[in-house]
């Protein structure tokens, strides 16, 4: 998924996050927005927050439920003040967060894992109550060969053994992502 928003859509995604953060972290309410068709259409969406090259938070919404723009603003928010990795980002701070949104194409389940191109497909495993996601990007960061990556993420974002990506009944999702930053 490539260029499906125009520059000038991109910028006013990038906009809705980092109004929302401010929004949010100013009035503790989340802001309203009048958007074009498109920026209507349910998506799912991830928003990173960086401090450098730190991270700063990470959430995103698998599922096309929201509106673009509502999943945009409230991923932002999220990442902001509930990444219980890190401490929420205070509003003086904002000036130096980097906003990255990557717009998720619809999931596609597959049954083959050597179909996943790596740095090109974004990968959900689920087995049971247990799932977790790597974006296209993970691969390229860490330098990970098809069946580390597959490992890595069953056993460290999944909480799943890391060959259960081998098991006929872990379901295996594959998407794109359309990345958009500052």
């Amino acid at each position: 998924m490539k260029n499906e928003f125009s520059n000038e859509e991109k910028k006013q995604i990038l906009k809705i996050a980092r109004q929302s953060i401010e929004f949010y972290l100013k009035k503790g309410k989340i802001p309203k927005f009048e958007i074009s068709e498109k920026l209507k259409e349910k998506r799912g969406v991830f928003v990173t927050l960086k401090n450098g090259d730190q991270l700063r938070g990470c959430i995103g919404t698998l599922e096309p439920i929201y509106p673009l723009v509502e999943a945009v603003s409230k991923m932002a928010i999220a990442a902001a003040t509930e990444d219980n990795r890190f401490y929420p980002v205070s509003l003086k701070e904002l000036s130096e967060i980097k906003i990255e949104i990557s717009i998720l194409s619809p999931l596609k389940k597959i049954s083959d894992p050597y179909q996943i191109k790596l740095g090109e497909h974004g990968v959900i495993v689920k087995k049971g109550l247990r799932g977790g996601v790597f974006l296209p990007e993970v691969a390229k960061e860490f330098g990970y060969n098809l069946e580390e990556f597959l490992s890595v993420l069953c056993s460290h974002k999944a909480g799943l053994p890391s060959d259960a990506w081998r098991d006929p009944q872990t379901e295996i999702y594959i998407f794109t992502t359309e990345k958009i930053k500052e």
